[in-house]
């Protein structure tokens, strides 16, 4: 996981060659749109880009997904929306099939997949699931109107609320981030590349993208391809390695799993000796799974978190201790160093989320503002202010094209002109596009139903206006999310949701005895805005690059978003009935942040001497973070620590954060020694992941019938 300003280093190969030559007494402009009409052409004739068995599929696909979620998310915050897998798992499932097939599978139908899985995959970290409600359902203490425990229909209830307005708030984004800019969003590129790899005919895609791994984390959202992916391979001869691979990773997580419930050991190893594993918590947990997650967040943010569970647990765990200032015994969420470092990671995140969102908020300001206000006054001068009224920053191709796989340089600032020009960007035709009027009707009736649901779960507690006020907050704040997804491949929505309760405990002041709850609730608002608006347009840009229409990724994220609010609400339900959380097992530490900042920007006080570490860490990590922004692309860069990932490795135990570490490890001498396509090792550590967070449910089914261990 990286900060929320570093730039991936992305390079994107020349445009998929046909086999065909290009026509010659074209200029080299007109053969690349010229190849990217035959190319959405030939997609548009193979089937529709939404189908009801595409529906159908991505649910299933999402289902699997969910569940991995809701179990790391609960275990250590951590989830993605495994976007490649779902696209091999859909389609491995239509080519098995693919005989009793009336209309062939194609890429448009496979995107649809993987949109619908994404939307239902996220759903425990776009509830607040594995944050707030922890949070409210266990850590909340009376006098701030705790414990707040809802029942399932409110659950659902709250989910379905949380699950909508994001959605519909980035369709309008897509035409400013994907056509006009050309933001990269380098996972949606990779995972366009897959698709039209697994479904090649007569394209030769000689493709390459070289950039740094993504995942969401507790709240910090990233997608989940990482490293170099080269796509040179034949499909024919490629996808059924794959499967197998997915295949035999997921058998060997799901055992290892399975054989934890009988030996609980195996989840902390003692490998320095058993008192500092009792003592100081250093301990093993040998897990397939987070091994995987290291391999997909890669060696660089590994390590940056091993930096920051060596200062955390290292050092400043045992000076609290030492020093009397966290007396209690070290797990001890109150008095113990886990508590009291917390706040030191606490302040960390403050400090890159403020700093990195701020620059991610003005950097498009200043430099558009370099071109637009020289060529406003040259219009105004001309022709007056009806020539500045009557001009069109950006309207819709005529042609009626979708961009393709083609290169996908950055559009500088001076390339956005104002002109009464239609721009020479492919789009896909209007009657694919989703509609004004459903994006400002649908837009209304979500943030009314929030609206109510929040209000029929909480009554009174939250006000009105507090809610309406968090959804325009949210709005607001997911376009620097989005524009940080597009950019970096990351979405900070950590940072945006801790941004959120700074800016609301200005308007609800601490003397509210509901100040606590109103600031939970407003930060869940905020990181499922952003959360949904980013993971659709990273969808749209995979949609876009094959020829997908906007409108059936909308509906179909639509759908799987609903769908994945209920069955998260039911798994969520299942695991706090089940199981003891917080527990050794489901520790939810972005709980326990969540509620840490909800109390320390409502006026509560820190531990002796937490309040001069914290200060000193802030100020440490501006410098730090600013060190990133001058550096981006320079070769020092990944030697400076993300603030994102010193934090996390802070909050998390250190059992988590060194078997990451071995999986970033295997990541740093795969991409060095180049020894297959990245892509075999992504889907080898989705396997992992998938494994364990699937067979979960067996685990969870033997806890409940109280077998022995």
């Amino acid at each position: 996981m990286a900060s929320s300003l570093q730039r991936t280093n992305s390079r994107y190969m020349p445009l998929p060659q046909k086999l065909n030559s290009p026509h010659e007494d074209l200029s080299e402009e007109e053969n690349v749109v010229e190849l990217r009409q035959e190319l959405i052409g030939s997609h548009t004739q193979e089937a529709k880009s939404f189908t009801l068995r595409g529906i159908f599929v991505g649910l299933m696909v999402g289902s699997i997904t969910c569940f991995s979620n809701m179990y790391f998310g609960l275990q250590s915050g951590w989830i993605s929306p495994m976007s490649m897998p779902s696209a091999l798992m859909g389609f491995v499932f239509f080519k098995s099939i693919s005989k009793h097939l009336d209309l062939p599978f194609s890429p448009v139908e496979n995107v649809l997949i993987q949109s619908v899985s994404g939307g239902m995959g996220t759903m425990p970290l776009g509830c607040g699931l594995v944050g707030i409600m922890p949070a409210l359902n266990f850590m909340l203490a009376p006098e701030e109107q705790g414990p707040i425990i809802l029942s399932l229909w409110k659950l659902i209830l709250w989910s379905l609320g949380l699950c909508f307005f994001g959605v519909i708030f980035a369709v309008p984004l897509r035409k400013q981030v994907i056509i006009r800019e050309k933001l990269k969003f380098p996972s949606g590129t990779a995972t366009a590349i897959m698709i039209e790899t697994l479904h090649k005919k007569n394209i030769v895609a000689e493709t390459q993208i070289i950039h740094e791994p993504v995942v969401r984390y507790g709240s910090e959202s990233q997608t989940n391809v990482g490293g170099s992916f080269d796509s040179n391979i034949k499909a024919q001869d490629n996808w059924r390695v794959k499967i197998r691979l997915l295949g035999m990773a997921f058998v060997i997580s799901g055992i290892y799993t399975v054989i934890t419930y009988f030996l609980p050991i195996l989840r902390n190893i003692p490998i320095f000796g058993s008192t500092i594993a009792s003592t100081w918590l250093w301990a093993l947990n040998p897990s397939p799974a987070y091994f995987g997650q290291g391999i997909i967040m890669g060696h660089t943010t590994t390590l940056h978190m091993l930096l920051g569970a060596s200062i955390g647990w290292g050092i400043l765990s045992p000076l609290a201790k030492y020093r009397g200032w966290a007396p209690g015994p070290v797990d001890n969420w109150e008095s113990g160093g886990k508590g009291w470092i917390m706040w030191i990671s606490l302040a960390i995140m403050f400090a890159d989320s403020i700093i990195s969102l701020g620059y991610i908020g003005l950097s498009p300001v200043v430099k558009y503002s370099y071109s637009y206000l020289p060529k406003l006054y040259n219009l105004v001068d001309e022709s007056g202010w009806r020539g500045l009224l009557g001009t069109k920053i950006c309207s819709h191709d005529k042609k009626g094209y979708t961009h393709v796989l083609g290169r996908e340089d950055h559009v500088s600032s001076e390339d956005i002109t104002l002109t009464d020009e239609e721009p020479n960007e492919p789009d896909v035709p209007l009657e694919n596009c989703v509609k004004n009027r459903t994006v400002c009707i649908s837009g209304v009736l979500s943030i009314v139903f929030c609206v109510l649901s929040i209000y029929i779960s909480f009554g009174p507690l939250i006000p009105i206006y507090a809610t309406v006020l968090a959804i325009l907050m949210a709005l607001l704040l997911s376009i620097m999310g989005v524009r940080a997804l597009g950019e970096t491949d990351l979405n900070p929505v950590s940072g945006i949701s801790k941004l959120a309760q700074l800016l609301f405990a200005i308007f609800i002041p601490a003397s509210n005895k509901n100040s606590v709850l109103i600031n939970l609730v407003a930060g869940a608002i905020s990181e499922a805005g952003a959360l949904q608006a980013g993971d659709l347009l990273q969808d749209l840009k995979t949609g876009h690059l094959l020829g997908a229409a906007p409108d059936a990724q909308f509906w179909g994220q639509i759908i799987g978003s609903a769908v994945g609010a209920v069955v998260s609400s039911l798994i969520y339900k299942l695991y706090t009935n089940v199981y003891s959380i917080p527990g050794k097992l489901f520790q939810v530490p972005t709980g326990y942040v969540w509620i840490s900042t909800a109390r320390l920007v409502t006026g509560h006080g820190l531990p002796e001497m937490a309040w001069a570490w914290s200060l000193s860490a802030a100020v440490l990590f501006t410098g730090i973070t600013l060190l990133r922004i001058i550096g981006v692309g320079k070769k020092w860069h990944p030697f400076v620590p993300s603030g994102i990932a010193v934090a996390v490795g802070m909050y998390n135990p250190p059992s988590f954060t060194l078997t990451r570490a071995l999986g970033g490890a295997l990541s740093w001498y795969w991409n060095v020694y180049r020894l297959k396509d990245e892509s075999v090792l992504i889907i080898l550590a989705s396997g992992l992941i998938l494994g364990e967070g699937v067979l979960s449910i067996l685990n969870l089914i033997l806890a409940s019938v109280k077998v022995p261990h």
